[in-house]
């Protein structure tokens, strides 16, 4: 029976923490750039983006980044179908790219990420924003705005539901 963790009023609420925490650390909006990793982390991404946007009264771009085939899993997972990679104007070169996710689970595909992003640029920085840290982490990876720190053991398995994918809007935790 799947546990509801996060509803809609808890994401709202935890993405409008992270955009204050995005313009704190960074001092403002510009030169930011938000890169959301699909599926999710597109939906979530482009949320942040706006918020960022409305907070700071910059406009901040947004865009998705298809890690599929920078993946080191290919051989082993089912097969996925490559997303679009929607790169703003302004490419990422000299900017402060802030990548978002769904959920951080062993790191590896914020890894494929990276590799992902060398092939189109060189950020001045890059960020990770994830909904849910669940931790189990495989690499030295390490998100730097968390909407949720779900502690979880190897066998359950962490569901985000948006509204935007999946008619609904909730995370749930199963096994």
């Amino acid at each position: 029976m799947p546990r509801v963790v996060l509803q809609k009023p808890d994401i709202a609420r935890a993405l409008t923490r992270i955009s204050h925490e995005i313009l704190e650390s960074h001092r403002g909006a510009d030169g930011l750039v938000v890169l959301g990793i699909p599926t999710r982390g597109v939906v979530l991404g482009e949320r942040l983006a706006s918020l960022v946007s409305t907070h700071s009264g910059v406009p901040v771009p947004a865009g998705s980044l298809d890690v599929t085939m920078y993946r080191d899993d290919l051989r082993r997972s089912s097969t996925r179908q490559p997303a679009p990679t929607r790169i703003p104007d302004g490419g990422i070169d000299g900017r402060t790219v802030v990548l978002v996710d769904d959920v951080l689970f062993s790191g590896r595909t914020i890894r494929a990420a990276l590799d992902a992003l060398a092939d189109l640029g060189r950020p001045r920085a890059v960020r990770l924003a994830v909904l849910v840290d669940r931790g189990h982490r495989e690499l030295p990876i390490r998100p730097d705005f968390v909407g949720k720190n779900l502690p979880s053991a190897l066998s359950e398995r962490i569901y985000v539901r948006l509204e935007e994918v999946d008619g609904v809007e909730e995370v749930t935790i199963e096994g």
